[in-house]
């Protein structure tokens, strides 16, 4: 198996390094060179005398400044040199690569902006890298084909990679969203359905797609409700097969991942929530279900500069959606009044980055999630989180 690539120490840090212990090793041999000079009997000299004659001193001094003025020197041109190297480095990595093939999920408006606004065309094309997009309908199908070769990066709940790692497929994990949507997934119901709340679905048919971040929202909305996974009807359905059979009515219930999102197929959704990623996780929404981006170990082993543009052209369209919002929002409030508190908290994430680097609070939950699913025989195994095969836990090379 093939194990990620490790961010090593940058070259100007360990020149610095090799610059100072030179410094001293230069300062060394002329203070010794100066000494071994005297000769070896000397008469004893007055106190006051005792100091090295004044030429000597100055002569150090002078060394001394000689030294850190090129120190200074040789850092400026290598800066240069370095930010040249990190320039040449993408476009060879880019005609390497030569294409790049990118997973979307149905609903997920980052990687939807990306693709529609054409935002990674205008970065990569000059470079002579040509992309392909790709849309599913869930994360779980999409970390499959990941694993198959069949695509190079995308993003989704983080759920589905921990039933994709118990099953040995190959993939890692590279970045995170900021904040999760605290209506990215629900429980859905028919219009109709007397059905009011999750306490009430004992006995109930329940249609989910198995290893979604729904999945993992119906458990804890159950466990919350004080009811088992016994004591429902559960139906692993994707998408496509659950929707009509909702329609239908042959289903009591149905947990999805982005009900109603801005797509043709799911504004169009029938159903009402009974219970949200809000109501179920509350403000731990971001660190109980976190949003993931994911890429094949090539791409991180053998790509670094392509993946770190990559990653940057993600937050950056994530910023966009925010800002967009943000000023459809403040448009509207000339006609109607809203709630300032909304419009305050849009503004907050305006201002903020989309995406950012894996951190270990959320491994840690989703080590805890992927606990509960080994303790519900969910997946076959233990995994571990940290697992370096997994999940890019070295500082990555872009702000944040």
């Amino acid at each position: 198996m093939l194990r990620p690539w490790l961010t090593r120490l940058p070259l100007r840090r360990w020149l610095r390094v090799l610059l100072v212990a030179s410094l001293a090793l230069a300062v060394s041999l002329s203070l010794g060179a100066g000494l071994g000079a005297l000769p070896l009997a000397v008469p004893a000299l007055p106190p006051a005398q005792s100091a090295p004659p004044p030429s000597r001193l100055a002569e150090t001094v002078l060394l001394f400044a000689v030294f850190l003025a090129g120190c200074v020197v040789v850092d400026r041109l290598l800066a240069r040199g370095s930010g040249r190297n990190q320039r040449q480095g993408l476009a060879a990595q880019a005609r390497r690569l030569k294409q790049l093939s990118i997973g979307v999920p149905e609903g997920m408006v980052h990687l939807e902006v990306l693709r529609d606004r054409h935002l990674l065309e205008q970065r990569l094309a000059p470079l002579g890298v040509a992309l392909q997009w790709r849309s599913f309908a869930a994360a779980s199908s999409m970390l499959e084909a990941l694993s198959n070769g069949e695509i190079d990066f995308c993003g989704g709940g983080g759920t589905a990679s921990l039933f994709s790692q118990a099953a040995d497929h190959l993939f890692m994990r590279v970045a995170r969203d900021k904040y999760t949507n605290p209506n990215q997934d629900a429980i859905l119901v028919p219009n109709l359905s007397a059905i009011q709340g999750v306490a009430e679905l004992r006995g109930r048919t329940i249609a989910v797609d198995q290893g979604s971040s729904a999945h993992f929202v119906l458990i804890e909305a159950l466990r919350q409700a004080q009811l088992g996974l016994d004591d429902v009807e559960i139906v692993y359905l994707p998408q496509p097969d659950a929707l009509p059979r909702f329609r239908r009515g042959e289903l009591d219930a149905w947990a999805i991942w982005m009900p109603y999102a801005v797509t043709e197929t799911r504004k169009a959704y029938p159903g009402r929530p009974i219970a949200t990623v809000r109501s179920v996780f509350g403000g731990d929404a971001t660190e109980q279900l976190p949003t993931l981006y994911y890429a094949v170990p090539e791409l991180v082993r053998d790509y670094p500069a392509v993946l770190k543009l990559l990653l940057e052209e993600v937050n950056e369209a994530g910023a966009l959606a925010a800002r967009e919002e943000l000023d459809a929002l403040e448009r509207l409030t000339a006609r109607v009044s809203i709630d300032p508190a909304a419009l305050d908290h849009l503004r907050s994430l305006a201002a903020q980055r989309a995406v950012i680097p894996l951190d270990p609070d959320s491994l840690h939950a989703l080590q805890h999630q992927a606990n509960i699913l080994r303790d519900l025989h969910l997946i076959p195994r233990r995994i571990n989180l940290f697992d370096g095969t997994y999940s890019l836990m070295t500082r990555q090379n872009w702000s944040y």
